[in-house]
């Protein structure tokens, strides 16, 4: 099974390049020495996070040792520790790595840019019967580095609208389709009803970038251009910061904070306190949930409202499943990935509330059983048109949400959010040419 490696573009130390190099450079099947499926080792290191996901893989790896007569020895990680573990050995270029579950929005495109990861792209186009096109667009775009498949997504969100319907209906209200209408619906509930609030979301800096990402798509924009320059002072981009923050300002709860992230403002939601809320669809147990929900029997969902350019809310691949390109087994890697994400396998997590990647488990009654009916018609919306990034995808995330996500406050505060725009707009220009 051949595979091209992605180029490594940082040194590494002398002693580790000799150590691994030559590794580096290998099709899978040419590793030195054991007798795994590859020529490498029978045992393999399977790296994942502390997550559901995880959890119900766990319980299976016997019957995938079973099968395969592969030994796979798992280390788990809480996200701050697996960050450390992949920061020391990756650097150090190891070969103790093989499978590694991350984070495709926040470290994929370092990792592919140091080419840390296997080249994928043979082993997902030759199995037809494990169907690489089942899988969703938007996910798959962002596990794919320069026309190189480097991961395959397994967990995914996407932005839906929370709405009371008991409020509509006293108001004599349908659920709004159109941004127009949801602003429209906000102002009616608002002043209809004194001390509840006609839209609520995340108010945070860089907390609100990426519920705003969906705005920001809707009204045509992006935040970074197809000739890959900063485009968050684009005509589109500032009619979305003005609609989003206008939202809050002119029809959200009375003095409202600007450090909001999903959990101040889902409970000013779930408090009865507010009409609408646009948030990410694995959140929705906090509200239909009446022991955490005082709205739970009215809450419904939609999709997120069509702007200028229609309806396109983000989805995104939250976690994937790549290779260490410095892996001796990455024939076996590669059997541990087509079984943990296999059509069956993905049907069975999402029955257990983790939302898959794959198209067919959303067509699949028995994939959408689990959830509420309204919602799983809003997802299915969102993943045939969403986006599959809710962030800037760069290198330095942290960095890039709190400037794109200045003009954001601005507009809730009731300033000039198209000035702020301009001013984020030159600093984002200016990280993009400083990852080049």
């Amino acid at each position: 099974m051949k595979r091209h490696s992605v180029v490594r573009t940082v040194a590494i130390a002398a002693a580790a390049f000799l150590a691994t190099g030559a590794l580096a450079s290998c099709s899978a099947g040419d590793g030195d020495g054991g007798d795994g499926a590859d020529g490498g080792s029978k045992t393999l290191s399977v790296t994942l996070v502390n997550h559901v996901w995880t959890d119900i893989i766990k319980e299976k790896i016997p019957e995938f040792e079973e099968e395969t007569g592969i030994k796979v020895e798992l280390s788990q990680y809480g996200e701050d520790q697996l960050s450390d573990q992949y920061n020391v050995k990756l650097n150090a270029g190891t070969s103790e790595l093989d499978v590694m579950m991350y984070r495709p929005l926040q470290e994929g495109k370092q990792f592919a840019k140091n080419g840390y990861f296997a080249d994928l792209t043979e082993d997902v186009e030759s199995d037809k019967d494990w169907d690489w096109a089942d899988f969703q667009k938007g996910p798959v775009g962002s596990t794919t580095y320069e026309d190189q498949v480097v991961g395959v997504p397994i967990i995914t969100e996407q932005e839906v609208l929370y709405y009371r319907k008991d409020l509509l209906e006293a108001a004599g209200l349908e659920v709004p389709k159109t941004m127009d209408e949801l602003e429209a619906a906000a102002k009616t509930i608002k002043e209809a009803n004194p001390g509840i609030a006609g839209f609520v979301a995340r108010t945070g800096k860089s907390a609100a970038v990426t519920q705003f990402s969906s705005f920001l798509f809707s009204f045509g924009g992006d935040f970074i251009d197809e000739d890959g320059n900063a485009a968050v002072n684009s005509d589109a981009a500032k009619e979305a910061y003005a609609f989003y923050g206008g939202l809050i300002h002119n029809y959200g709860p009375e003095n409202v904070s600007t450090d909001m992230s999903w959990a101040e403002a889902m409970a000013i939601f779930t408090q009865g306190n507010a009409a609408f809320y646009t948030e990410a669809d694995s959140l929705y147990k906090n509200a239909t949930d009446p022991a955490n929900s005082k709205v739970a029997d009215t809450v419904g969902f939609a999709p997120i409202p069509a702007g200028s350019d229609g309806s396109k809310a983000y989805n995104v691949p939250s976690w994937a499943l790549g290779i260490n390109e410095a892996s001796e087994n990455k024939d076996a890697a590669w059997q541990f990935i087509q079984w943990a994400t296999s059509q069956d396998m993905t049907l069975e997590i999402q029955q257990a509330g983790v939302p898959g990647a794959r198209t067919s488990v959303w067509k699949d009654p028995a994939g959408v059983e689990t959830y509420p009916a309204d919602l799983a018609e809003a997802i299915a919306i969102s993943t045939e048109n969403g986006i599959g990034h809710d962030r800037p995808l760069v290198i330095k995330v942290p960095e890039a949400r709190e400037i794109v996500g200045d003009p954001i406050v601005v507009a809730i505060t009731g300033g000039d959010s198209d000035a702020a725009a301009d001013k984020a707009n030159e600093a984002f220009q200016e990280l993009l040419d400083d990852e080049k």
